[in-house]
């Protein structure tokens, strides 16, 4: 187990590519309780962060990815996107160190607080909490919140919001759902992104889309470019439909 965030090696196992044997790794019983008990402190935060957003009718949306996925970028680009007819809008920034996304959503107009985890590798409710606290959203607003560029344990820690998004690139290859299943299987949205280099790169993006629905079939799936605007409407309307209606 991480002694950071609890995530688990108990259904860890080993093996060799051609050969039919392999063996598990089992965690002791202390391991396995200590685990269990930060993911129950952890549920009933987020429990208290999401009926706090409901109350207060705060769309509360987890966008979670690799890093480099263009998330800080899509988030940059949906600030400056937001029209007369969006809800009020705050973004929490989470990386281990330094404030430079914050800034960036801050630079485009938008209100940011960074969330430094330190040698943590995501975010957790306490934190979400905090953020919130100092943020601190005004009735029929949307909060947006970028997840440590992670795809495994971010996956495991409920934040209290209502809608789990996760975002990779083209350039990450065909094989990230495949291999890091737990987090596009969770998600109701997994946007495609960097789609203006696929012409310079050997992916199918039909393999991907494939992958995903193998692994959730009511997933939706946006392909777009942040830094070109391609398909940026698409996941505007998507983040409106949700900011109205929760």
């Amino acid at each position: 187990m991480c002694g950071h965030c609890g995530c688990s090696s108990e259904k860890a196992r080993l093996s060799e590519p051609g050969s039919e044997a392999h063996s598990h790794l089992h965690q002791d019983g202390d391991s396995l309780q200590l685990q269990q008990a930060l993911l129950a402190g952890n549920d009933e935060l987020a429990r208290q962060n999401r009926d706090w957003l409901t109350a207060n009718r705060i769309t509360c949306i987890n966008l979670m990815g690799t890093p480099g996925a263009g998330k800080t970028q899509l988030l940059e680009a949906t600030v400056k996107g937001a029209g007369a007819d969006w809800p009020p809008m705050a973004v929490l920034e989470g990386d281990q160190q330094t404030q430079n996304d914050a800034r960036r959503i801050q630079a485009c107009g938008g209100r940011a607080v960074q969330i430094n985890t330190g040698t943590g590798c995501h975010l957790d409710a306490q934190m979400i909490q905090a953020g919130l606290e100092r943020l601190a959203p005004q009735p029929n607003s949307l909060v947006l919140v970028e997840n440590v560029g992670n795809l495994v344990c971010p996956a495991l820690f409920d934040l209290g919001e209502q809608h789990r998004v996760a975002m990779m690139a083209v350039t990450d290859g065909e094989d990230k759902p495949d291999k890091y299943p737990h987090l596009f299987a969770g998600c109701e949205l997994v946007i495609i992104n960097k789609i203006d280099l696929q012409p310079y790169l050997n992916v199918d993006l039909e393999k991907i889309k494939a992958s995903l629905r193998r692994l959730n079939l009511r997933v939706e799936i946006l392909t777009l470019s942040a830094s070109t605007g391609e398909g940026l409407n698409a996941w505007r309307d998507w983040l409106l439909n949700r900011a109205h209606h929760d």
